[in-house]
């Protein structure tokens, strides 16, 4: 487990102190404009290379422009795509699924960007960050995955496992970590939750969520990587760095809840959905 100090990086000259805040790389994010506002993922291509090269060949080429959100289910996903099949495109094959990657276990956490948040959690034997996204280990089978953590952006899909090509969905809900390791996680809403959860929804009554009117669908206007948005159209934003002071003092925090307001301080136990980083947007 990380300790409060985990921010601190020892050298043979000096100590280093880790900044608090990084900014993702440019060719690892997507401007999505909704109708509802906009929207800005953090691709994933270290979990799943392939599945994130299609969905950022699809944007390229303007697959998703026009295209809206047609099935919606309240405190689960927004699923969106191209729901009549109409476009059909070169790019939008099926996929083979990237559901886990393996990580060397050879217990130098010197080198490992993996930092740990709870162990024995409920639905992975490690839970923890990886690279700026909420991540799941076992120690047994050496496999690392990404979780479903509410704004996680991931390929549907249907019943057989490798048939993943365009249609993609958000997590908008409690986090739906049954699908952990079930499916190819592309990344994480950086910027613009607020905008997702506007979404239009689907009817209660309708259990599939599919809204069946085009007219009452959120749109997706556009798509664009974030190298072919004008400069002056970027928005600064920046994500906690897990291994930094701030975070491991937050976690420590949350686990001993040493706070007058706090009369049942817990069991030490942490959901790292809850926990997860933190953005902001530099001005």
């Amino acid at each position: 487990m990380k300790s409060p100090a985990a921010g601190l990086a020892n050298t043979e000259n000096s100590t280093h102190v880790v900044p608090q805040w990084r900014t993702p790389e440019l060719t690892n994010l997507v401007y999505m404009q909704l109708d509802s506002g906009l929207v800005i993922v953090q691709l994933a291509p270290f979990m799943a290379p392939i599945n994130v090269g299609q969905f950022k060949s699809l944007i390229k080429d303007g697959f998703y422009d026009g295209l809206d959100f047609y099935r919606v289910i309240d405190g689960f996903v927004a699923q969106g795509g191209d729901v009549t099949q109409s476009r059909l495109h070169e790019h939008a094959k099926q996929l083979p699924a990237e559901l886990t990657r393996a990580y060397n276990g050879s217990g130098d956490s010197s080198n490992d960007p993996f930092v740990l948040v709870q162990s024995g959690e409920f639905m992975a034997p490690q839970t923890g960050f990886l690279n700026g996204f909420a991540a799941g280990r076992d120690p047994s089978t050496l496999q690392e995955w990404l979780l479903h953590c509410p704004g996680v952006v991931a390929f549907g899909r249907n019943n057989e496992l490798n048939t993943a090509s365009s249609e993609f969905y958000i997590a908008i809900g409690q986090a739906p970590r049954h699908l952990d390791r079930n499916m190819s996680v592309l990344g994480k809403v950086i910027y613009g939750m607020h905008h997702v959860q506007r979404i239009k929804r689907a009817s209660v009554n309708v259990s599939s969520g599919v809204i069946e009117d085009p007219t009452k669908r959120t749109k997706i206007v556009w798509a664009r990587l974030a190298n072919d948005v004008p400069v002056q159209q970027r928005v600064n934003v920046q994500v906690q760095n897990e291994h930094s002071d701030a975070v491991a003092t937050r976690l420590a925090r949350g686990r001993t809840l040493e706070n007058e307001f706090f009369h049942f301080r817990g069991n030490g136990n942490l959901d790292v959905c809850y926990y997860n980083l933190k953005t902001r947007i530099v001005e």
